[in-house]
């Protein structure tokens, strides 16, 4: 007997030489489907403010956010860890010097700040990322311009994005989602703010903060993978 055939009568063969032998069909291999990519950037601006809203390059067809995803945007920025910890960072400073909102000293109105800066988050995201952009049809991400353009071009471009943005078939139209969207949060706000912080004063000063507050966003997002690779990425290599 041939060594081949002893090895078969052993069982040693391989299953393709026994299924040609018998004429028998081979089962293919079945390989796990890998995981669609992530419609939101994962990345973190210094390793921990994340980016969630930001689109990298522009320069590629990008397709439209659903209103699942929207939604789903909102969710997670408000969720983040890292923006929970602000919250509490920032209630801590207002209990410090009993600012914005007034609810007096003390633990418990410590925990009611925080509550409410947790509140204050959720409902700007809520109807900015959320129920303005699904309604109007926007896509409150913001659309990184990159460095194939001028830096005063990217400063001016990180500026009007406030107020300018891309609707769901890729026009520029005003950017209700953001603008209107904050509006209607720190309005909101009103509903678990103390009688003292419930005044246009102050409702026009958190506006300035939240403009501010997206104004910083924008340019890090700009910004930050240049000032990345610049200083950091060959440290790693």
């Amino acid at each position: 007997m041939c060594a081949q055939t002893q090895a078969q009568v052993d069982g040693d063969a391989p299953p393709e030489a026994a299924a040609a032998e018998t004429n028998a069909p081979v089962a293919p291999l079945i390989h796990p489907a890998a995981p669609p990519p992530s419609v939101f950037n994962n990345e973190r601006i210094m390793g921990v403010i994340p980016d969630y809203q930001t689109v990298n390059d522009s320069t590629k067809a990008v397709p439209p956010l659903t209103a699942r995803q929207k939604w789903d945007l909102a969710i997670k920025e408000t969720l983040d860890p890292y923006n929970l910890f602000s919250a509490a960072i920032g209630a801590g400073f207002s209990q410090a010097g009993n600012q914005t909102p007034k609810y007096g000293v003390g633990t418990p109105a410590l925990g009611e700040r925080f509550g409410a800066a947790i509140a204050d988050m959720s409902t700007q995201n809520f109807f900015s990322a959320g129920l303005v952009a699904v309604v109007l049809h926007e896509d409150p991400r913001y659309f990184r311009l990159g460095p194939q353009a001028s830096i005063p071009k990217r400063l001016w471009y990180s500026i009007n994005r406030l107020f300018v943005c891309r609707d769901d078939s890729g026009k520029s139209v005003f950017n209700a989602a953001n603008v209107v969207g904050t509006v209607m949060g720190i309005a909101a706000s009103n509903l678990y703010y103390p009688n003292a912080s419930v005044r246009w004063q102050v409702m026009a000063g958190r506006l300035n903060t939240s403009m501010f507050g997206g104004l910083t966003g924008n340019l890090m997002s700009e910004f930050w993978p240049d000032i990345h690779d610049r200083f950091f990425h060959h440290k790693h290599d």
